[in-house]
């Protein structure tokens, strides 16, 4: 079952964005959205400073392989990417390991006739052969990987700088300085406009911001889970950050298309995450059953409640669905349009605070590259 089959089982409609625009997009960008199919606009946030953005992106990391590990048809996602434009988003999330390579060139494709008027995030780190694609073990932010990896991207994306380059993960064998260093670089010659940091460890985010502002941060969060409300969601709001996060929908789970007979597909990461697993997963699917109460109570899906949720924490906070269903992606966008009363976001707080979420959100092999702090630059 997808979600446009879970909204119609719930007799809900489909609700649409509303509007609040304001400000500049990055350069080149300008700010003549269409209409969405709803009659209204969507809303605008502020990463970092002064990059304006929807507020709510589309992810396109499952465009060329999903999570069950079909390979979605090409043509369907550039029409799901156009869509969303006309629809109003304006935040477009990739990086050259989703592929690799293969999501950039997709997303390329696809946003080739309105490029200025959008923003695009991309991210490198890891250890990928330029030429080949071929994944090598660990992480490489090497300054002259980080600038080669640039020239490959602006190919793929069909573009002259990209928006917003994020490290992907902290290298552990590069200090930030050197890194931060080659970004300033790039922003120097045009080919980066702002940059940023996913999963990092705090003081390394410090570091960077030191040297020179950083924008965003991408980490994985959602009602699922949580894990930077404790330092990284502080330490934005002090530093004036943007928050970005990833799989804000629990990589479907809090869309309410995961039961305790769910079973993965070989292959899909998920079946390796200790919170799907069958021992937690009921205990965790009482979670789902709040999010289906509140969605008939504020007329939405589950997934646009989980959404809304995370808008309703920080005005900064812009997080990055991804899908390849067209439905599924209408229904993302129209969170923005979903908004709690103080006593109502009270109540839902009260209520998912007294659960618990049993297991891990990643295998151990993924989980070792998050929350690493960069080596001290040797004087």
């Amino acid at each position: 079952m997808d979600r446009r089959d879970i909204l119609k089982t719930l007799g809900l409609a489909t609700v649409g964005t509303a509007l609040l625009p304001f400000g500049n997009l990055a350069k080149g960008a300008t700010s003549d959205f269409s209409a969405n199919e709803n009659g209204s606009l969507p809303s605008r946030r502020k990463l970092g400073k002064s990059l304006e953005v929807s507020s709510i992106g589309l992810g396109v990391q499952n465009m060329s392989r999903t999570y069950q590990t079909t390979i979605p048809n090409r043509k369907e996602m550039h029409r799901i990417i156009q869509k969303a434009f006309d629809n109003g988003v304006t935040l477009f999330d990739t990086a050259e390991a989703y592929g690799p390579f293969e999501c950039e060139k997709i997303l390329g494709e696809a946003t080739s006739s309105f490029r200025n008027k959008i923003v695009i995030e991309t991210k490198y780190g890891w250890n990928i052969d330029q030429e080949t694609g071929k994944r090598m073990p660990g992480l490489n932010s090497k300054p002259e990987h980080i600038k080669l990896v640039v020239e490959g991207m602006l190919k793929r994306l069909k573009t002259d700088r990209i928006d917003l380059l994020y490290q992907h993960r902290v290298d552990p064998e590069v200090p930030i300085e050197d890194v931060v260093g080659a970004i300033q670089d790039l922003i120097k010659e045009g080919k980066v406009l702002y940059y940023g940091l996913s999963e990092p460890g705090v003081e390394t985010v410090r570091r960077a911001h030191k040297i020179h502002p950083v924008t965003a941060i991408q980490n994985e969060y959602s009602l699922l889970w949580r894990g930077p409300e404790k330092k990284i969601i502080p330490l934005c709001e002090e530093l004036g950050i943007g928050f970005v996060p990833w799989s804000p929908l629990g990589v479907g789970f809090l869309t309410g298309s995961v039961d305790e007979n769910t079973r993965f597909a070989q292959g899909d990461i998920r079946g390796n995450e200790t919170r799907f697993s069958p021992e937690n997963i009921q205990q965790n699917l009482k979670l789902v059953k709040v999010l289906k109460d509140w969605s008939v109570r504020k007329e939405a899906t589950p997934a646009q409640i989980s959404l809304a949720w995370l808008l309703h924490q920080k005005s900064w906070i812009v997080p990055i669905p991804g899908t390849t269903q067209m439905s599924n992606m209408l229904d993302n966008i129209g969170a923005d349009k979903i908004k709690f009363t103080n006593t109502e976001f009270k109540e839902f707080n009260t209520q998912i605070d007294a659960l618990k979420i049993e297991g891990e959100r990643l295998p151990p092999f993924v989980q070792q590259f998050s929350d690493v702090e960069a080596p001290l630059k040797k004087k």
